[in-house]
């Protein structure tokens, strides 16, 4: 379907296509300036479901006594906000997809299948820069969206999203979000928000990776993985036990920095590290470090 074609079943669809367009764009820059510089998993949501009703490729169309409980009542979802009919209608819409750690859920150039939600586990979302080096320009926690933005904007992906640990994925009939979920217009308002709020971190990192200094840089990834996914349960655990490689890909800058920048904190008592566990000691003094860049 044409983007003009979405655009007519409902007017706010228009704000929702541009929005996607000008994030994509903002993306792009992000990745043009940045290449020049050079314990069980817990999931939020209560499913039920045989695994024999998830199938790694194309999943298997769920049904009514399968239920998405709380991808229609968890208040923190966009779908709660759709009505009883169609929140019924759902899930005759709906395969789920089991990933392994490490896998491509999409990647750059690909077309948009559907509307993508991350039930369980943890993605990141990446671009390739100059060179071939990585970008990841957020991060996703269950519930997030996945590469709603080219589907909204009707445009390829402009990057890839891998699972950072096994993960499952929703996949939303497309025709079920144009032709019903963007009829309500509380749902669709709040695809604005997620949108406005997505271009205004990109802006926001544009001049985190163009500006502060690599400890400004690795202080303030660390402070957006405790945001993002929180602690364990000692309170000072990030729930992100991410390689070297991926906090210095999120924070633009070499491994060898990233590594050498965090032995630094340790030793300044601002972190302490296990392996790839990442202890945050001393919050306000990274907080500081983030801010003074």
């Amino acid at each position: 379907m044409a983007s003009d074609e979405k655009c007519r079943w409902l007017p706010v669809t228009s704000s929702v296509h541009f929005l996607s367009t000008v994030l994509g764009a903002v993306v792009n820059d992000i990745i043009q300036i940045g290449g020049k510089i050079t314990v069980k998993k817990e999931s939020i949501l209560t499913i039920f479901f045989s695994f024999d009703a998830v199938k790694h490729t194309d999943g298997y169309m769920l049904n009514s006594d399968i239920g998405l409980r709380d991808l229609v009542d968890n208040q923190k979802s966009i779908f709660y906000l759709l009505g009883q009919e169609d929140k019924d209608d759902l899930q005759h819409h709906i395969s789920l997809s089991q990933y392994k750690k490490n896998e491509f859920i999409y990647k750059e150039g690909d077309k948009p299948n559907g509307f993508l939600v991350l039930i369980d586990g943890k993605v990141k979302i990446f671009k390739e820069g100059v060179g071939g080096r990585e970008q990841i320009i957020r991060m996703t926690k269950p519930l997030g969206l996945i590469g709603y933005r080219a589907l909204l904007a009707d445009e390829t992906h402009n990057g890839s999203a891998v699972t950072l640990e096994e993960s499952l994925v929703c996949t939303i009939d497309p025709d079920f979000i144009f032709n019903r979920a963007l009829k309500n217009t509380d749902f669709s308002f709040k695809i604005i928000c997620k949108l406005s709020k997505e271009l205004g971190f990109s802006n926001a990192r544009t001049v985190t990776l163009t500006q502060k200094h690599i400890r400004g840089r690795l202080a303030e990834s660390l402070i957006l993985l405790k945001d993002k996914y929180g602690f364990e349960n000692d309170g000072t655990t990030l729930k992100a036990f991410l390689s070297r490689e991926d906090i210095a890909n999120l924070s633009n800058m070499t491994t060898s920095n990233a590594i050498r920048t965090l032995s630094t904190f340790a030793s300044e008592k601002v972190i302490a590290i296990d392996g790839r566990k990442i202890r945050i000691l001393d919050a306000t003094r990274l907080e500081r470090i983030s801010k003074l860049g």
